[in-house]
């Protein structure tokens, strides 16, 4: 049977279509259809890449007699959680509250007003590990719904009633001042990793926003520590099996605390901090393999994930086929080429290798080099023998012609290895880390293609995203906008890669677009206090108004705000921006010192703060001129945390920095200002460098 979610433009939706469970979106009719037939609701969220929502796909919604039993007693709902970040949080909330941890598949059962009262994660169809099965859980709700209603609605209340007393308000609060980066730092160091990089044990996440954060840090205090801790880590990361070494590109986390095994899922928003940071570093250091790392990571986003619209797709699988051993596959026609995958989809299986098919690649005595380069062994670091590609640290000296040739022949072979799957929705927010990444990236290293990349993905924005009074649309897909509002985060992060965007290119057009997001923040997204909120005030009303400002996979909307408010307060020197940025960070001063590992965007852009930032107006007689480019290219390599840069010919008036502006003795010319303060201007690059690296 088809279901509900044919029209869809959620990929995740998609894959449920075809179910036998009569699914519904998250829409208003689906609880008045529970209120109807007086049964209560199965909430079901999760995403495209995630490897357990397929499995309890594949055990539980595509078997007959499991749908059968939901379908009779329930109004099923699914919810892809990168396209309703919104409705995910209140109920994650809730799991978490209630069971003291969380993850997807979340599967929550709510009263017909959306009230939740009993919840889990991922069910298997047979009891194992002390979990009853699903069958089991769904027969018990249906029996508690049935025989004791008070009871649950006894529950549901209090648990609505509890999350509406965990409202935040930060926003009398000050911005943290240098007591309270030095104490987040302390905090940092104390969690700090030394053997192996990164914070924490095992799984371990990319930290990039932390890395942000100490790289801001030192670019102020001049703290060694701090720039010690994000170089070390970005090694250890660039060096492991958490990075694609053939194709570039970061997984989602480590299994493990040596960052060896990844759970596999690649996702845009890892990829577009990552790349970033690694062009920070090697802004800050000059390291070859953060200019290798940040250079291939544009790259791996720009071929794998850019769809045909130019925007950039969410994630690709963990999982993929399983690939058949070449001398059991099939021959195709008469004595054709052998091919094909099992149909079994197996994590991993895209990426990793045994010294037998290193072997079948390469010959034996490449072979037996590419094992000792990337640390394939006999027995192997993931699953059945199997090996994930690393760096590891060793003396051994290699030819570089060599292993480039190795790599070359190991990627296209990898590359006729059935492929993971790509979700294709385009996510605003994601897609406005990758903007500001690629605009950057591409500037440091010479490569307009990147930075065109960067600006096709922000047409889209503009074309496919944005209405008429400059809201927001969370996500599209296939050139067709999805319904659903953006949150705090999309406006937030689009109005971030706008601003590098405009930084870059010089065109003042982006900056006017982030004003236009940014005004939305001020009158939709905050109270009166100064607080913030993820959803707007207009949007739909749901159990709790999800406020959360702590920085997760991404930036929170809250600190993404906060930084981009300040950004753009310091282009246009406007006060309700910056002071409504001062209020955002509030939370920061709360937060940082107790918890720094889950506030580290709001830390660097509470070092921005600290700093000014600094404004810096590049001024030329045209744009095409090398001195004015040398000029504007000193700038944007400039460390000062935060520092905005305006690029334009004399008397533009694109930017609201280039005004009053003019050439010195006809010659471009570099103006800083910091504080209200201004520097007298400079034609000498040297001069300019050294005022913002100091």
């Amino acid at each position: 049977m088809a279901n509900r979610l044919a029209q869809a433009t959620s990929p995740y939706l998609l894959q449920h279509a075809e179910n036998p469970v009569d699914w519904w979106p998250w829409e208003a009719e689906a609880f008045e259809e529970a209120r109807r037939r007086d049964v209560p609701v199965l909430l079901s969220v999760g995403y495209s890449a995630c490897h357990w929502c397929h499995v309890m796909a594949h055990e539980s919604f595509e078997d007959d007699e499991t749908a059968a039993f939901l379908n009779g007693h329930f109004v099923s709902v699914k919810v892809d959680r990168e396209e309703r970040p919104d409705v995910d949080a209140v109920y994650m909330e809730a799991v978490q509250a209630a069971t003291g941890q969380g993850g997807w598949p979340m599967t929550v059962f709510l009263t017909p007003d959306a009230e939740p009262f009993y919840f889990g994660t991922y069910y298997p169809p047979e009891p194992r590990h002390g979990m009853p099965s699903f069958r089991q859980v769904l027969q018990g709700v249906h029996q508690a719904w049935a025989e004791r209603r008070g009871e649950v609605t006894e529950v549901a209340g209090k648990i609505v009633r509890d999350l509406a007393g965990r409202e935040i308000s930060y926003g009398d609060a000050q911005a943290p001042g240098e007591a309270e980066l030095g104490q987040a730092l302390l905090g940092l160091t104390r969690e700090y990793d030394p053997q192996r990089g990164g914070f924490g044990g095992a799984p371990k996440f990319p930290p990039s926003m932390v890395i942000e954060f100490l790289l801001r840090h030192h670019a102020r205090t001049g703290a060694e520590g701090a720039l010690q801790m994000a170089a070390d880590t970005c090694e250890r990361m660039a060096r492991g099996g958490i990075y694609d070494q053939l194709g570039g590109g970061f997984a989602r986390y480590s299994v493990d605390r040596e960052w060896v095994v990844p759970h596999f899922e690649k996702m845009l928003y890892d990829n577009a901090l990552l790349c970033r940071v690694y062009a920070h570093l090697w802004r800050a250091t000059g390291s070859d393999l953060a200019r290798r790392v940040a250079l291939e990571t544009a790259d791996f986003m720009v071929r794998e994930l850019r769809t045909a619209e130019g925007g950039f797709a969410s994630a690709l699988d963990a999982d993929s086929e399983e690939e058949v051993p070449r001398e059991a596959r099939p021959r195709k026609g008469g004595g054709g080429r052998r091919e094909g995958g099992t149909g079994r989809h197996v994590e991993g299986a895209y990426y990793v290798w045994t010294p037998a098919q290193l072997a079948e690649v390469l010959g034996d005595e490449d072979a037996e080099l590419a094992a000792r380069y990337f640390g394939v062994t006999q027995e192997g670091t993931f699953e059945h023998g199997a090996s994930v590609l690393q760096l590891p640290q060793q003396e051994s000296v290699f030819d570089a012609d060599r292993i480039a040739s190795v790599r070359e022949r190991l990627l296209a072979a990898r590359d006729g290895r059935p492929a993971p799957g790509r979700d294709d929705k385009v996510v605003a927010a994601w897609n406005g880390l990758a903007i500001a990444a690629l605009a950057e990236t591409g500037a440091y290293f010479e490569r307009p293609d990147l930075v065109e990349a960067a600006g096709a993905a922000a047409d889209l924005l503009v074309r496919l995203h944005l209405d008429d009074h400059a809201r927001l649309f969370r996500t599209s897909k296939d050139g067709r906008a999805g319904a659903h509002a953006g949150v705090l985060e999309d406006y937030a992060d689009v109005a971030e890669g706008f601003l590098a965007l405009a930084s870059v290119t010089g065109e003042g057009v982006w900056l006017d677009f982030a004003g236009l997001l940014l005004d939305h923040v001020l009158t939709r997204f905050r109270d009166d206090s100064g607080s913030l909120y993820d959803t707007a005030s207009d949007a739909e009303r749901l159990i709790r108004r999800p406020q959360d400002p702590t920085d997760n996979a991404t930036p929170s909307g809250w600190t993404a705000a906060a930084g981009a408010l300040l950004s753009y307060a310091a282009h246009t020197g406007s006060a309700p921006h910056r002071e409504a940025a001062e209020h955002a960070l509030g939370v920061v001063k709360a937060l940082g010192p107790r918890v720094p590992r889950f506030i580290g965007w709001g830390l660097a852009a509470a070092e921005a703060l600290l700093d000014g930032p600094r404004e810096v107006a590049v001024v030329g007689p045209a744009l095409s001129d090398a001195a004015t480019r040398g000029l504007h290219r000193t700038a944007l390599l400039g460390t000062a945390p935060g520092a905005v840069v305006a690029f334009g010919t004399e008397g533009s008036d694109e930017f609201p920095l280039l005004a009053d502006r003019p050439l010195v003795g006809g010659a471009p010319a570099a103006y800083v200002c910091r504080n209200f303060t201004c520097e007298a201007p400079t034609t000498d690059p040297e001069r300019l460098r050294a005022g913002l690296n100091s």
